[in-house]
């Protein structure tokens, strides 16, 4: 078996005093501080999610916005995703912040926004990703770059003189953590986890994990 070498990662102790005991607020601390620290685009995440059958599928997306609700991104509601949420709902997100030697996995359910959250920000983005979402068929087999290209520069033409109006087909989803772990890394692989688990309504109990 190849052996790589590893680089030498941040080594910073994390104890449970240290933890704030909201985990949204914990989140948004390593996620500021992701960002203070130049860590690029620390929103992006990765989002695991399940057909019925159980076939489990793994992809990129980003993190739009965040609050005491959930975890929110953006989407074709066409999509393979889509479909597997519609199916099974229970989803994992995980934020690989690996070069400053931390990882947060959160373990929810996913259910669709409101249209008037998703027509907020499809109105903030930019026109050209206005017109992509009317442009893309999400996970179909399209022909050729060519023909994407085609169907956008008609869309564009559509809506030329116009405002782009949301799609039916496109929104947000908040996914509602059931927990969320925060990992930093430690020599000797004695890495330091806490999961944040739901023991109530608005309750969470915290434990320290083996690494």
């Amino acid at each position: 078996m190849k052996k790589y070498s590893e680089p030498q990662l941040p080594s910073t102790p994390l104890d449970l005093s240290q933890l704030d005991a909201d985990p949204f607020a914990q989140f948004h601390i390593w996620f500021k501080g992701a960002r203070n620290r130049n860590f690029p685009m620390p929103h992006a995440m990765s989002l695991a999610t399940s057909a019925a059958n159980g076939v489990t599928t793994l992809r990129t997306v980003l993190l739009k916005d965040y609050d005491q609700t959930g975890f929110i991104f953006f989407t074709n509601y066409g999509s393979r995703k889509s479909q597997q949420i519609e199916e099974n709902p229970n989803v994992s997100l995980l934020f690989p912040w690996i070069s400053i030697g931390q990882q947060i996995i959160i373990v929810g359910t996913a259910s669709k926004v409101s249209r008037k959250e998703s027509l907020e920000y499809f109105k903030s983005r930019p026109r050209g990703s206005q017109i992509g979402a009317w442009t893309s068929n999400q996970s179909r087999t399209i022909e050729s770059r060519k023909s994407l290209e085609e169907t956008f520069a008609l869309t564009e033409n559509r809506f030329k003189h116009s405002d782009i109006p949301l799609p039916d087909f496109w929104g947000g989803y908040r996914v509602i953590p059931d927990s969320i772990e925060f990992w930093q890394n430690r020599a000797d692989r004695l890495h330091d986890r806490f999961l944040y688990k739901k023991s109530g309504q608005k309750k969470w109990e915290i434990n320290r994990l083996s690494p």
